[in-house]
C-alpha cells in the first residue's frame, strides 16, 4: 500500500516536471528558436538527468511542446463553456486561439532547426482543434447566437488571417480587431434564443 501510494507521488512529481519543462520551453522558444536546453532546464528547476530523460532530443522537445499548447488550447474549450454563455465562450477561445497561433509562428523557427515535421505539425493540431471548434458552434448554434450551418471549415477559413500576423507586431490588437470581425460575421442572422425548452 505504502508502495503504491509512493510510487503514484513520484508519478505526479514526475508529471509536474514535465509539465512544468513544457511551460517553460514554450515560452523561451517562442521567444528566441535557439534557446539552449540547458537554459530551459535551469530555468524550469529541473537537472539535465531529469531533462533529458524526459526530452532526450530538440526534436523531442519542440514536438512535445507543440503537442501540449495544442492540448491546452482544446481543453479551454471545454472549460469556456462550462463557466460561460456559448457566445462568450467562442470569442474568449478565439482569443486563446490567437496566443496559440503566435506561440505557433514562434516554435516555427525551433521546428525548422529542430525537424523537417511539418506535416506532423499539422497532424497534431487537426483533431483536438476541429473537435473544440465543434463543439463551441454546436452550443451556439443550439443557443441561436450564431448563423446556423457554419462548418469548422467555415471558421478555420475565416479566421486564416490569423495565422498571417508577425509575432513579433502588436499582435493582440490586430488579432482582437479581426476576430471582432469574424464573430460579428457569425452572429449576423443568428436567429436569437428559441422559446425555452426541456433537455
Amino acid at each position: 500500500m505504502g508502495h503504491a501510494k509512493k510510487s503514484a507521488a513520484l508519478r505526479s512529481d514526475a508529471q509536474r516536471n514535465r509539465d512544468r519543462i513544457l511551460e517553460v520551453a514554450l515560452a523561451e522558444l517562442t521567444r528566441s528558436a535557439g534557446t539552449p536546453l540547458s537554459a530551459i532546464a535551469k530555468k524550469a528547476g529541473v537537472g539535465q538527468g531529469t531533462f533529458y530523460r524526459n526530452f532526450p532530443s530538440r526534436e523531442a522537445l519542440v514536438l512535445e511542446v507543440y503537442r501540449y499548447e495544442v492540448e491546452q488550447v482544446a481543453d479551454a474549450a471545454c472549460e469556456l463553456l462550462c463557466g460561460r454563455p456559448p457566445e462568450l465562450a467562442l470569442r474568449e477561445w478565439m482569443d486563446r486561439l490567437a496566443q496559440y497561433a503566435m506561440a505557433k509562428a514562434g516554435l516555427a523557427d525551433a521546428l525548422r532547426e529542430a525537424t523537417s515535421a511539418r506535416g506532423t505539425m499539422k497532424q497534431v493540431a487537426h483533431g483536438p482543434l476541429t473537435e473544440a471548434v465543434t463543439h463551441l458552434l454546436d452550443a451556439n448554434e443550439q443557443a441561436g447566437t450564431i448563423r446556423p450551418g457554419v462548418t469548422p471549415d467555415d471558421f478555420m477559413l475565416a479566421i486564416a488571417g490569423l495565422w498571417l500576423i508577425d509575432p513579433h507586431s502588436d499582435w493582440q490588437a490586430r488579432a482582437g480587431r479581426l476576430l471582432d470581425l469574424v464573430m460579428d460575421g457569425l452572429r449576423a442572422g443568428a436567429p436569437g434564443p428559441s422559446s425555452p425548452a426541456g433537455d
